[in-house]
Parts: C-alpha cells; structure tokens; sequence
C-alpha cells in the first residue's frame, strides 16, 4: 500500500530526476490528485451530491472523461489522435499536396494526426539551405533540438557540423531534416505506426529538395527512407537509392547516427570513410 509519507529532501531530488530523465517537463493539473484514493460514496442525499460536484468532475477528468474546460498546455483544446492507418493514409493525401518547401511545412505544422505533436514543444522541420545538392536525414528530435526547433542542434549536432567541415561542407552548403518532425516524449523510439504517419511527410520534402546525394543517419532513418531491414553496420558504406514518389532515384549514403559515433568513437573512422565517398560523389555528379 502506498505510503502518504512526506518523501525525505534525497529521496524527492531523486524522483525529480527520474521525472527529468522521462521527459517530464510540465504538471498537467495545479493541483496533485491521490489517484489511488477510495472514491467518493455513490448515494448520498442531494445537497451533499450538489457540495461534491468539483471533486467528482475533478475525478472524471483524471480518468480521461472530456472535462469541463480543457487543461491549461500548450495545444489546449486538442486531444491526442490515434496512430492507425487512417492517419497515415491522410498524412500521404496531405504531403502530395505540398507543391513547395514553404506549403509542406505548412501542412506539416497544421496536421494533427500524430500524437508525438502534443508533448513536443516544437515543430523542427530543417535546418541549412535548401538549395544545396546535399541533404543528411536523421530519425528524430532530441531535447534540444526541441527546444530550439532546429535539428541536429544538440551534441550530436556538434559532431556532424565538424563531420561536414571535414568535407568543406556547412550548413549553408547542406540541409538536414529528421523522418520525424516532433520529439517523442523522453526521447523514446518512434513507434512503428508514429513513423509509418510521418513517413509521407519526409518523403515529399525530400523530393521537393531534390538534392543530388542523400545521406541517412543511422538505422531508422535508413530503414525508412530505403525500405531495407539490414542493419545500418551492413548497409554503412555502400551506395544505395532512394526513389521518390515521382519515380526520382537519389543516390544514398547510409552512415552512422552521430550520437552513436559519441558512444563508439572508435567507429568515427567508419563514419569518414563514408563522408568521403559521398565527397567523390558530389564531385563526380557536379
């Protein structure tokens, strides 16, 4: 049985960590609900049905009925949409809509079919120009790459901004995106169904694009965007093509995700040897 027992200073900066390495970055009520209480006593005359109205709407509300006015966040008024395959097949009719850079974010920022936008903070769509002939996709938002709504902004981030050095590439001679736009809560792996949604999406950037090489980084983002199931070690090195909807084939370097290369910087050597072939092909290809 759960004890009411104030928790000891330790103790509740140790829950407050775990709550931080969760992702736990907002209360959603003012008020702390003891959800394992004894509820409330069913007959009851009615004045004293009418003094507990507050406490049982507060009840209802705590076991997912629609409350009387919604919680103070950052989309109140909407509700987490179901991930299925009714979503993904409007998220397809949606991206084929988009005719430019510009109107893909558009509608990107205006779907809500993914439930991932409703804990993220930010939409991060790209960052660096999208003119150049490079584009280097990754799976998903991190913290700080939600916070600022850009991607790749993190520590990961750092490393690839001197992997594209390396190479005499920068952001403004390259464009990076995610397969997903909105970080999952935690930074926990997208689900199958979350990505399957979002999949339309990053597929039409990429062929509104159109760079000459394409680079995924790291395993998801290389079993999407090339519908593969080998794993990145096998697939890292060899050339590979992307085809858009539209039938253009783009070649693609799949590579280790920068945040692994921060766990294995033994592998860092793997990721240069990867980073120039996809210089000689940019040369190749002019």
């Amino acid at each position: 049985m759960m004890s009411s027992a104030p928790l000891d200073p330790a103790s509740l900066r140790d829950l407050l960590a775990f709550y931080a390495e969760a992702g736990v970055d907002m209360a959603l009520e003012e008020t702390p609900q003891i959800r394992f209480a004894e509820p409330a006593p069913t007959q009851a005359a009615a004045p004293a049905l009418h003094s507990q109205q507050p406490a049982l709407q507060q009840e209802r509300r705590s076991v997912g009925s629609t409350p009387a006015a919604p919680p103070v966040t950052q989309f109140a008024g909407q509700q987490a949409a179901v991930p299925d395959e009714g979503q993904a097949l409007r998220a397809r009719e949606m991206a084929k809509e988009a005719r430019s850079i510009q109107e893909l974010h558009e509608i990107l920022a205006g779907f809500d079919g993914c439930n991932l936008k409703l804990t993220a903070k930010n939409l991060v769509f790209a960052d660096g120009n999208p003119e150049a002939d490079l584009m280097l996709v990754g799976e998903a938002p991190g913290r700080e790459e939600d916070l600022e709504g850009l991607p790749f902004v993190g520590r990961s981030g750092k490393l690839l901004d001197r992997i594209l050095r390396s190479i005499g590439r920068d952001r403004k001679t390259a464009y990076i995106s995610n397969v997903i736009p909105w970080r999952p809560p935690g930074n926990r792996d997208p689900s199958p169904m979350e990505t399957e949604i979002c999949r339309p999406f990053i597929e039409r950037h990429i062929e509104l694009v159109r760079p000459k090489v394409l680079v995924t980084l790291g395993n998801p983002s290389t079993k999407t965007l090339l519908k593969t199931t080998a794993g990145i070690m096998r697939m890292r090195g060899n050339w590979a093509v992307h085809v858009t909807a539209g039938g253009i084939e783009i070649p693609t370097m799949p590579t280790l995700h920068p945040a692994y290369l921060l766990r294995n910087p033994a592998h860092k050597k793997l990721a240069w040897q990867d980073f120039l072939a996809i210089k000689m092909k940019l040369a190749e290809l002019g």
